[in-house]
């Protein structure tokens, strides 16, 4: 196994059990590995630190152990046995009012550069590394030994997320299918509301988990009001608050494609259709042109405006308009759920951001919550930049 030297004094952040070693802390590579590669770490006097996957780019190792267990023919089984066993410990693997959770959420779970998520029985797996990617076959060898007959499929959706520059052939498809399972989408449940999943055609792994949490919370306060709900993909915050008793809910996206599971999901949960509309339009000029009070609750809920620090300042500037356009807007008395989802924009700034759209507006706002990602979505304390999503109930009157 290649050795990788860390230089005098760089090991305190693995001392700390961050899972990611810089390019700058390396004083020698013993050997050339090729990107993916498992590697040792050691400190400058050559004790042992870590074990992880090797990369080209500024983090040069992504940890997969402190110690020898990812050497172990068997780590794969025991670290998805662990992920799921938190996934227990939290009510949701075997509720009996929802199915579809996130298994591994990359550095949360220890597996960084991973992501699983679980809809019935279908595992959806992405590489965001190119270790990653090169274990997909022992990661879905160990699904199907962890979840047993159960198991449905295991689908790997890595081309939009595993490096393209690695010469890798990203090709999305089955890695595993059980007898007589041919499906490309099925139903699933999520607190009792039903959403169709369409894994190969949708964003990400088919459909946002980490909002599940907020979408109930948003249901708790849809009743007897007109809810507008921006970017709203397939619907899941439309869905909850139609459950719930809103007097009217109205679904804007860009995409076509979204907007048709929408209105399949409306039909699917058996709502009356007068009660919805589907507008497929861009979002924030449809918000632009409301009418002032015309919505007392609005969920907004963009694309990451910031996937890297260049372009962060940019972000909270669009970040402001865009929650100055909802505040300025929404009823006297209305609730705004609104969110950033870019990693790169922390808790602070995205409140900044939206402190100055309220200021700008020049209405009385409340923050009633601050709003983040999930259980299934966790944060490993040693790797804070695991907390990507962020969110703010606000009050206005």
């Amino acid at each position: 196994m290649i050795k990788i030297i860390l230089k005098r004094g760089r090991e305190e952040s693995l001392l700390r059990f961050h899972p990611w070693v810089f390019s700058g802390a390396i004083a020698e590579m013993q050997g050339n590995p090729a990107e993916g590669d498992l590697v040792s770490v050691h400190a400058y006097d050559g004790g042992i630190l870590a074990y992880g996957h090797y990369q080209i780019g500024s983090i040069a190792v992504r940890v997969l152990s402190f110690d020898d267990s990812a050497l172990r023919p068997d780590f794969w089984e025991i670290m998805l046995s662990r992920a799921l066993q938190v996934r227990v410990s939290c009510g949701l693997h075997g509720s009996t009012d929802t199915n579809c959770y996130r298994l591994v959420h990359g550095e949360g779970d220890n597996l960084p550069g991973l992501i699983i998520d679980y809809y019935d029985g279908v595992c959806v797996m992405q590489a965001h590394s190119v270790g990653m990617f090169r274990a997909k076959k022992q990661i879905s060898d160990a699904l199907q030994k962890v979840y047993g007959p159960s198991l449905k499929a295991v689908y790997d959706k890595s081309s939009g997320t595993a490096p393209y520059k690695a010469g890798l052939e990203l090709i999305d498809g089955y890695l595993y299918q059980r007898e007589g399972f041919s499906d490309d989408e099925q139903t699933v449940v999520e607190n009792g509301h039903k959403f169709i999943v369409n894994w190969t055609e949708g964003q990400k792994t088919g459909f946002f988990l980490d909002q599940r949490e907020n979408r109930a919370l948003v249901g708790s306060l849809a009743r007897g009001r007109n809810v507008l709900n921006l970017f709203c993909y397939t619907g899941g915050f439309s869905i909850y608050a139609l459950a719930n008793g809103a007097l009217h809910v109205d679904s804007v996206d860009s995409s076509k494609k979204a907007m048709m599971m929408v209105d399949r999901n409306v039909a699917l949960n058996g709502f009356d259709e007068s009660r919805h509309t589907s507008l497929c339009c861009d979002a924030i000029d449809y918000l632009k042109n409301v009418q002032e009070g015309k919505y007392d609750l609005m969920i907004v809920d963009p694309p990451a405006f910031a996937k890297h620090r260049g372009s962060l300042k940019n972000a909270l500037r669009a970040y402001q308009r865009l929650n100055a356009a909802a505040i300025s807007k929404v009823a006297p008395g209305g609730f705004v759920f609104t969110y950033s989802c870019s990693q790169v924009v922390d808790k602070e700034a995205f409140a900044l951001a939206v402190f100055s759209a309220a200021a700008q507006c020049g209405r009385s706002v409340r923050i009633l919550d601050r709003l983040n990602q999930p259980c299934d979505h966790s944060v490993n304390i040693y790797h804070p930049e695991g907390e990507y999503l962020k969110g703010l109930l606000l009050y206005v009157e």
